[in-house]
Parts: structure tokens; C-alpha cells; sequence
């Protein structure tokens, strides 16, 4: 269980490095440009374990109807997010997405037909009144930008759920792999609205976010396959902590008394939920 502990960990360090490898990149890129040069850096990473550690067959397609339209998410919810790091403290892009787990219960419902019991209402209340703190409607301090990682969040869950209902049929390197490709053929789709050249600095920060990006995902596969979900998902808050701090370091972004106290609503309430449905389970056991 250490071990699932320790590669979860290190891959939300390294999907935050991503993110803030790729809010440096946006400032000077446009963010289709980003994305498929990031994805494209991503390979140097997933061919290399699909050769070494997986194999071939494991990225054939059964849904491809699925795959693609998970594929689609992925795009709409990738430019959300980074869009809003261009627009954003990393540290506040970043909470606002912790709320796609709030999304996804409420989307449970109608998709995999799932009950929400007490405390997913909990989870789902608690989770807005986060996000209503953070986003003060109507104070002077609103951002309109708050709403990209909000509508995000949102995508993203919707994704997530298909991906429980795609993985009777799909495995999670087939999902992880043919999404990249999509996600890079989204990005590069966008060349004709004019990309900029690429000098060796922003090369360097592409290939790391690429790499940052392909590593994390590995870290938490595997970790995912050795460990309990529901214990290792309280390690995914940690991404605020590492926001922060890259935050501070890089841009001098010092997250305000508003942002973490939205945030302790969210994950707290998120983490009760997460206990409840392990205890759930192992009741069912």
C-alpha cells in the first residue's frame, strides 16, 4: 500500500509540473499550439511503457464510438483548462477543478443509474458552497474566468463516467493512449489559425510538460492497480499544496484567505464522501 501511496503522490507533483509547465507555455502560445505539441511530447513517454511494460493489444479499440466521443471531452475540457491557466493563479485554476467529483455523483445518476445517497448530498452541497465562496458572485473581485476550470470540472466528470462505463469493454491504456492522440489531433488541428515558432526554451518546456504529463498518468495507473481507489484518492488534494508553491515560485501568485478557505469546504466535504462510500463498500464485502 506504500508503494500506491508513493506513486500516486509523486504523479500529482508531476500532473501539477504539467500544469504549470503548460501555464508558462500559454503566456507566450496559443493554447491549441500548446496542447498538441504537449500531447505530441506526451508520446515520448506512453510508446515507450506500451513497449516495455504493456503491449500492443492493449490499445486496440472495442467502443471506438465511445472512444472517440471520450476523446471529444477530452479536447473541450482540455482547452477549458488551459485557457483558465493563462487567465488564472494556477493555484485557483486548480481548486476549481477539485469540484469534478461534486459533478460526477450528480451525473452517476442519470448515466449509470446510481442513487445519491445522504452523503453524496453532502459532497454536492457542500462542493457549490466551495465554489460560491471562491467565486463571490457579485463581489468586486469576480473573475468571469473562474467559470472556465467551473465548466471544466463539469466536462471533465462527464468523461469520467463514461470512462466507468467504457472500461467493461476498454483497457486503461487504450483509454489513456487513443485519448492522447485525439487530444493531439485536436491541438493540431488548430495550426491554421496561425502558430508561432518554437525557439529551444519553449522546446525544453514542451517536452517537460510532456513528459510530466506521460509520467504522472503511469504513476497513477499504477498506483491505481496496486491500491485501494477510495484510499488513495484523498492524495489528489494534494495538487493544491504543489499549485501553490509553484504558484509563489514562478509567477509570485500568493493564493488569498478567500481561495483556501472555498477550497477546505470542497475537499473536505469531497473526502467524507469518498470514507462513506469505503465503508459502504466494505459493508458490502
Amino acid at each position: 500500500m506504500l508503494r500506491s501511496l508513493l506513486l500516486m503522490a509523486l504523479g500529482i507533483l508531476l500532473i501539477t509540473a504539467n500544469d504549470a509547465a503548460t501555464k508558462h507555455l500559454v503566456q507566450t502560445y496559443p493554447v491549441g499550439q500548446v496542447i498538441g505539441l504537449r500531447q505530441a511530447a506526451t508520446l515520448l513517454v506512453l510508446l515507450p511503457y506500451v513497449m516495455l511494460f504493456s503491449h500492443w493489444s492493449q490499445l486496440r479499440m472495442v467502443d471506438v464510438r465511445g472512444q472517440m466521443t471520450r476523446g471529444l471531452l477530452f479536447i473541450a475540457g482540455s482547452a477549458l483548462i488551459v485557457w483558465s491557466l493563462a487567465e488564472l493563479p494556477l493555484a485557483t485554476a486548480i481548486t476549481m477543478l477539485f469540484l469534478s467529483p461534486v459533478f460526477m455523483a450528480l451525473l452517476a445518476v442519470p448515466m449509470l443509474k446510481e442513487r445519491i445517497g445522504r452523503h453524496r448530498w453532502v459532497a454536492v452541497i457542500g462542493g457549490f458552497v466551495g465554489v460560491l465562496i471562491i467565486l463571490r458572485p457579485g463581489a468586486a473581485a469576480f473573475q468571469w474566468a473562474l467559470l472556465l476550470p467551473l465548466a471544466a470540472a463539469a466536462i471533465n466528470s462527464l468523461r469520467d463516467v463514461l470512462t466507468r462505463r467504457m472500461a467493461r469493454s476498454e483497457s486503461s491504456m487504450s483509454m489513456l493512449f487513443w485519448s492522447n492522440i485525439i487530444l493531439m489531433a485536436g491541438g493540431f488541428a488548430t495550426l491554421p489559425l496561425g502558430w508561432k515558432p518554437v525557439d529551444g526554451v519553449a522546446a525544453m518546456w514542451i517536452v517537460a510538460a510532456g513528459v510530466f504529463n506521460g509520467t504522472a498518468h503511469f504513476c497513477m495507473i499504477e498506483a491505481l492497480r496496486s491500491g485501494e481507489a477510495s484510499m488513495l484518492a484523498p492524495i489528489r488534494y494534494t495538487a493544491l499544496l504543489w499549485a501553490a508553491l509553484f504558484g509563489y515560485l514562478i509567477w509570485g501568485e500568493v493564493p488569498d484567505a478567500w481561495l483556501w478557505a472555498g477550497a477546505a469546504v470542497v475537499v473536505a466535504t469531497s473526502l467524507h464522501m469518498i470514507n462513506e462510500e469505503r465503508i459502504r463498500h466494505e459493508r458490502r464485502r
